[in-house]
């Protein structure tokens, strides 16, 4: 289920003549999915009183808990999104909580690419690539380059302050990413109909050629990694109308139902 490669000339000229191919979408159910992450009290729900299009979504919950050293993983699972050299599309439309506690700024991960190396043995395991996440209020993404191993060849670009992301309504979010290893990659990612990132000329992923599963949900990574600030202790966000293809429109929650 890689998306398959697209004429460098026309993703390019960005012509709207090319036929789409959304090779996988999802309105917002537990079907269809390869797996679900649900680390400590974290759950994944399908519901139907907070949606952005249709009758579905899917609502994602991490609660604290002081007592716990792990992680904090409330996600949908896909495998197989995209290897190096692919181009494709991929998109979802999301909803914070409407008393979402934005100060103390911490971190929460909102979407990744990801993948196993765990069998290269140079003490990396699941290693994400590409991410959108928040910062405080301000949406934030990256892309991940250079060798898995040694760890210390992993290089990151980020690109940060994008726009600052509000409570209790719905966004969009739609990446098209030309994934290299080299120079010749591309990553463009647009908030609400706005292009915010357009990156060309760049890596954009690891020289490792296996496949990267795409995973949407709450990752309240801050907490692991910075330690839990602020008050608010329960976090949820919905998804719906996430998919990839070969076209923004088989990616864009608001161009297909």
């Amino acid at each position: 289920m890689v998306l398959p490669k697209l004429p460098a000339l026309l993703m390019a000229l960005g012509l709207t003549t090319v036929q789409g191919s959304q090779f996988w979408s999802n309105t917002g159910t537990t079907a269809g999915w390869d797996t679900f992450t649900h680390e400590h009290k974290g759950t994944v729900d399908q519901v139907t009183n907070v949606v952005y299009k249709g009758s579905t979504a899917l609502k994602m919950t991490q609660i604290y808990d002081s007592s716990y050293t792990g992680r904090y993983h409330s996600e949908a699972v896909k495998y197989n999104v995209y290897k190096k050299g692919d181009t494709g599309f991929y998109g979802f439309a999301f909803r914070l909580q409407e008393d979402w506690q934005f100060d103390p700024a911490q971190e929460f991960n909102l979407a990744q690419f990801i993948a196993d190396f765990s069998d290269l043995n140079c003490g990396e395991d699941y290693m994400p690539g590409a991410m959108v996440w928040i910062e405080g209020n301000q949406l934030t993404t990256r892309v991940k380059y250079g060798e898995v191993c040694p760890t210390s060849s992993q290089k990151i670009k980020s690109f940060t302050n994008l726009k600052t992301v509000t409570a209790g309504v719905w966004h969009r979010v739609e990446i098209q990413a030309n994934w290299q290893n080299d120079n010749t990659g591309y990553f463009k990612l647009w908030y609400d109909g706005e292009k915010v990132v357009e990156a060309y000329n760049l890596p954009t992923t690891v020289g490792d050629g296996r496949a990267f599963q795409f995973r949407v949900g709450l990752y309240a990574n801050g907490w692991h990694d910075a330690g839990y600030k602020g008050t608010q202790g329960t976090r949820q966000v919905w998804y719906d109308q996430i998919a990839a293809g070969s076209t923004f429109a088989d990616a864009d929650p608001a161009g297909w139902s």
